[in-house]
C-alpha cells in the first residue's frame, strides 16, 4: 500500500470514527471497539499491499479467517459487523463504487443462556433488608417486586404511586416502545409494599411532595446506581457468590415461573417482550421439570 492511500485510508477511518460518534451518537467504549477492529484491518490490507479502494469479498473473508484462534467468535462477529458498518459508509459517501462486504453473510452466534440465581439464592436474597427500619422496608418492597414482576429496573424506579394497585394486586408499567402492561404482584411483593408505603415511605418522604414509589434517604426518586448499589449490597450480605444485578432477578422472575410450569406466551407478556423468540432463551430451564414429567408418565422411562 503507497504511502498516499495509507494516508487516505486513515483520514477515512477517522471520518467513518467521527460519524459513528457524532451522526450515530454510539458509547466511546463502542465507537473505541469499532476504530480497533479497523485499525488490525488496515494492518491486514498493509500486509497484503492492498489499499481499501482494491478491497474484494475474497479480502474479507480472508481476513475473518485470520482472526479465528486469535479473537473469541462474539469478537470475529463484531469485526465482520465493523466492516459491514465501514463499507457502507463509504458507498454512502461516494468513496467506492462496489461493497465487498455486500455478499459476506454475518455470522450467526449462539444465544447466551440467562445466568441466574436459584430458588434458594433469591430466598437469601430477599431476607437481608432489615423490614424494621424505613430504608430496609423500601429495599424489601424494591427487591420482593423486582421478582414478582420482572420488570426491568428502569421501569421499576419509574414507578409511581398510581401505578401500584394493592387491592387488586397488579403493577401497570409502560415499557419498551411505549407499551403498557399490567403485571400481578403476587402475595408477598403486595405486603411488603403495603408496608413501605404505610410506614417506611411516609418517613423517607419528608415534607415533599413527589409521587414516584421508590425515595432515597433524601427524599428524592430512587436512581438506577442507587438500586445496583443496594443490590449488590444484600448480595454480598447473603454470601452469594454471583454477580447480583436487576436483571439477574428479572432473569431469574421468567426461569422460575417457566421452570414452574408457566406457559411461554404468559411469561412474554410480563416481561414485555414484543417478540415470542427473545422469550424463549429462558426454556432452556425446564429440561428438568421436562424430564421428570418424562421418567413419571412415559410407559417406558
Amino acid at each position: 500500500m503507497t504511502f498516499h492511500n495509507k494516508r487516505e485510508s486513515d483520514f477515512l477511518l477517522d471520518q467513518f470514527i467521527s460519524h459513528l460518534r457524532v451522526e450515530k451518537g454510539l458509547a466511546a467504549n463502542t465507537v473505541q471497539s469499532y476504530s480497533r477492529d479497523l485499525i488490525r484491518f488496515l494492518s491486514f490490507l498493509e500486509e497484503k499491499d492492498t489499499s481499501i479502494f482494491h478491497v474484494t469479498q475474497d479480502h474479507i473473508s480472508e481476513y475473518i479467517a485470520s482472526l479465528q484462534g486469535m479473537l473469541s467468535i462474539r469478537s470475529i462477529a463484531r469485526n465482520l459487523s465493523t466492516l459491514k458498518m465501514f463499507f457502507r459508509f463509504l458507498m454512502a459517501e461516494g468513496k467506492i463504487k462496489e461493497n465487498p462486504t455486500r455478499l459476506v453473510e454475518s455470522m450467526k452466534l449462539p444465544r447466551r443462556l440467562p445466568d441466574i440465581l436459584s430458588h434458594k439464592e433469591v430466598d437469601l436474597l430477599l431476607e437481608q433488608p432489615d423490614s424494621n427500619k424505613p430504608l430496609g422496608m423500601r429495599d424489601k418492597a424494591m427487591l420482593e417486586l423486582l421478582y414478582a414482576t420482572g420488570l426491568r429496573v428502569s421501569e421499576l424506579i419509574g414507578l409511581r404511586l398510581m401505578n401500584i394497585n394493592l387491592e387488586q394486586g397488579f403493577v401497570r408499567t409502560i415499557g419498551k416502545g411505549s407499551k403498557e402492561r399490567m403485571i400481578p404482584l403476587g402475595e408477598k411483593a403486595r405486603k411488603a409494599l403495603q408496608e413501605y408505603l404505610l410506614c417506611g415511605r411516609l418517613v423517607l418522604l419528608k415534607k415533599g411532595n413527589i409521587s414516584y414509589l421508590f425515595l432515597n434517604s433524601a427524599g428524592r426518586p430512587m436512581t438506577r446506581q442507587g438500586f445496583w448499589k443496594i443490590i449488590k449490597k444484600y448480595g454480598i450480605m447473603a454470601g452469594i457468590t454471583k454477580t447480583i444485578t436487576p436483571h439477574k432477578l428479572r432473569h431469574s422472575f421468567a426461569s422460575h415461573l417457566l421452570e414452574g410450569g408457566a406457559d411461554l406466551r404468559s411469561v412474554q407478556i410480563m416481561l414485555g417482550h414484543a417478540d415470542i423468540s427473545t422469550t424463549q432463551i429462558y426454556t432452556h430451564v425446564s429440561g428438568e421439570r421436562l424430564k421428570k414429567i418424562h421418567e413419571t408418565y412415559h410407559p417406558r422411562p
